[in-house]
């Protein structure tokens, strides 16, 4: 009896001991594939995040010494130099926007515009009084109109940096870095409509191998000279201003350089999260970057000849095949900004503050793989152009900085406001640390005033523009919006005077578009007064575009039943998405709204803008306006409706 009660129970700590195995087992499996998954995350944020800090190596050091406003490479200014370099990706790229900015999601989505979205709704002061938002969408606005302005200067920057590394072993290849680099960057944008799926399942391997290669490349010449270590030290730059008084400030405009792609580190966190970000810079990145910048500080100590490219120094024995990886890590850096440029326009166009475009989704699995052709058409002659025009690297750093600088302190005020909207924070507390911030960026930019007359103009006309269309766009449709609502009868009274006339109701359901839900549409009031019939069923959709970057399918669509065959639908989608009307209409159906797809056919209004005496905005912008609505791309091909369903209804209205 009692050795089958010691059998029971070493039979039960058997199975006790099995099950916490297998519990432990489990959960190990778990966590070895989230760890998995998160390398692998990392790895691809290596292509899209870091590219154009990643290939920072190939000029900025070299500007520093070489440029418009460099030093002579003697040994305090190498020392100070690196100083500035190191602590500029300490104080911005770790302290500012991987440990704060990087807190600021809009539902795991980052961005300039996206922070604006954040923060930019109105709220009640103490006083009582709404807080304009005026400010703060203009900011955001024009910080992401520098963006694709400065944008425009990357691809032309990096390959013509690793297009000139066949300079440093014979002059005679001279003559062929233009040509090569048109025709790389010419190749880069026909590619385009044919998706980036393929190339960016190999862009984190490359730019693995990439900062591999550059750390590699830096690390003998740092064994030679060692004591280039001592510019961890902030002593050293502290020196170097003393030293240099003004124009050791001016040489900030060089600095920069190191941490230009910084924003995309904010704006990309969507795709892959905080912790692959941060693990990608802090594994990969910023040792291979600082080992290079050591390399190079140290090549200069031993022969400061090569301060005319320092970073093509360091390989001397492997020069070609250096060349060929950094053209690859340039390739992929231009790629990263053509894609973010691409997805900035959407966001503007769901936003509101946009005409139009083409939008081909190149993959069926990742929705963010888009292609924009006009915009690609844009960004391509806008970037050979500068190729042409500034024909070398330098000169092309002396256009570069002003913008994205400009951009960094837009950020930083927007961040203010969200520690003190989300976080709680008091201003006492989000103010001292803003105002650190924007003693740095504001130190950049101040820096780089001196690059307008040298080129920096370029990037802020392009801003300029940008943003001057941006808001065109948006008061125009604003303006016309307001006009359809005073000749706007409500949907009720609509509905209650069908009641009263009983129309003739003929079979199958038709479909209007509007702006607003609050009235009747002009295409459908047109409809019944031309053709003196109403459909079985009238389906009156408004799309909008929420704050948010995704919205759930389950709650995307809302509707209401006015009876007698009529429902009012709302349509929401957030400004990282694309409308379809197929899908909404498929929503409906399954909200239990008759709609049978043979049947039905989709009413659109058409306007047609013309010119008034007396412009509800200056003339010059009144114009622009109707040139932008004229060229807009059609509400049918947008919002993928079947063109051979459309009904157009024209109508005629001044502004």
């Amino acid at each position: 009896m009692t050795a089958c009660k010691d059998r029971e129970q070493t039979n039960r700590h058997s199975t006790a001991d099995l099950g916490a195995t297998g519990t432990a087992s489990t959960e190990q499996h778990r966590a070895t594939a989230k760890a998995l998954d998160l390398a692998k995350l990392s790895i691809g944020a290596l292509g899209v995040v870091y590219g154009d800090i990643g290939t920072s190596p190939l000029y900025a050091f070299k500007e520093c010494v070489s440029g418009a406003h460099g030093v002579p490479p003697t040994h305090d200014n190498v020392l100070g130099l690196l100083s500035l370099l190191v602590w500029a990706l300490i104080l911005v790229v770790v302290i500012k926007y991987l440990v704060f900015v990087l807190s600021a999601d809009n539902n795991g989505e980052g961005g300039v515009l996206s922070l604006m979205a954040l923060v930019s709704p109105s709220t009640r002061t103490a006083t009582g009084r709404r807080r304009s938002r005026t400010l703060l969408v203009f900011m955001g606005l024009f910080g992401a109109a520098m963006l694709c302005g400065e944008g425009m200067i990357t691809p032309p920057l990096t390959v013509l940096s690793a297009i000139e590394g066949l300079s440093v072993a014979t002059t005679a290849f001279n003559w062929l870095v233009v040509p090569i680099t048109c025709g790389i960057l010419i190749g880069l944008f026909l590619m385009q409509k044919r998706g980036t799926a393929r190339i960016g399942s190999i862009f984190g391997p490359i730019m693995l191998l990439w900062f591999g290669c550059i750390g590699a490349a830096g690390l003998p010449a740092i064994i030679e000279h060692p004591e280039v270590l001592a510019a961890i030290s902030p002593w050293y730059g502290v020196k170097f201003f003393m030293h240099h008084g003004l124009h050791g400030f001016l040489v900030l405009g060089a600095v920069v350089l190191c941490i230009t792609g910084v924003e995309a580190l904010y704006a990309d966190m969507g795709h892959f999260g905080r912790k692959a970000i941060r693990l990608a810079w802090f594994a990969v990145v910023f040792p291979g970057v600082l080992l290079n910048y050591f390399g190079q500080g140290a090549i200069l100590l031993a022969r400061p000849e090569s301060a005319a490219n320092p970073f093509f120094a360091l390989a001397e024995g492997w020069l070609y095949p250096m060349v060929a990886i950094a053209t690859a890590a340039s390739i992929i850096a231009s790629q990263a900004l053509i894609s973010g440029a691409f997805s900035l326009t959407r966001q503007a166009i769901q936003l509101g503050y946009s005409p139009r475009m083409t939008i081909v989704h190149t993959s069926g699995k990742t929705m963010g793989q888009i292609y924009i052709p006009e915009m690609n058409s844009i960004l391509m002659i806008a970037c050979l152009a500068l190729v042409l025009a500034f024909r070398t690297s330098s000169n092309l750093t002396a256009a570069y900085g002003i913008a994205v600088t400009a951009t960094m302190a837009i950020t930083s005020v927007l961040f203010y406001f969200f520690a003190r909207q989300r976080f709680g924070w008091p201003p006492l507390a989000a103010g001292a640390l803003v105002t650190v911030f924007l003693v740095i960026d504001l130190s950049f930019f101040s820096a780089n005033i001196a690059k307008l007359t040298h080129g920096g103009w370029f990037p802020l006309a392009i801003a300029l523009a940008g943003f001057t269309i941006m808001t065109t766009w948006k008061k125009g449709r604003m303006l016309l919006a307001a006009r359809f609502a005073t000749h706007t009868l409500p949907l009720k009274a609509f509905v209650d005077d069908l009641k009263v006339s009983k129309p003739h109701r003929v079979s199958g359901t038709a479909v209007f578009m509007t702006s607003t839900s609050r009235g009747t549409p002009n295409a459908l009031m047109h409809h019944f007064k031309h053709n003196k019939v109403i459909h079985e069923q009238v389906v009156i959709v408004t799309i909008t575009t929420d704050d948010v970057p995704e919205v759930p399918a389950r709650t995307r669509v809302h509707h209401k039943d006015y009876g007698n065959g009529i429902y009012a639908v709302t349509a929401h989608y957030g400004f990282m998405e694309m409308p379809n009307m197929p899908r909404i209409l498929n929503l409906c159906r399954k909200a239990g709204i008759p709609i049978r797809d043979e049947d039905t056919s989709f009413y659109l209004g058409r306007e047609t803008l013309l010119p008034r005496r007396r412009p509800s905005m200056s003339r010059w912008r009144r114009d622009l306006f109707i040139f932008l609505s004229r060229n807009a791309r059609t509400p049918s091909s947008f919002f993928g409706i079947p063109p051979n369903r459309v009904v157009e209804m024209g109508t005629q209205i001044e502004i």
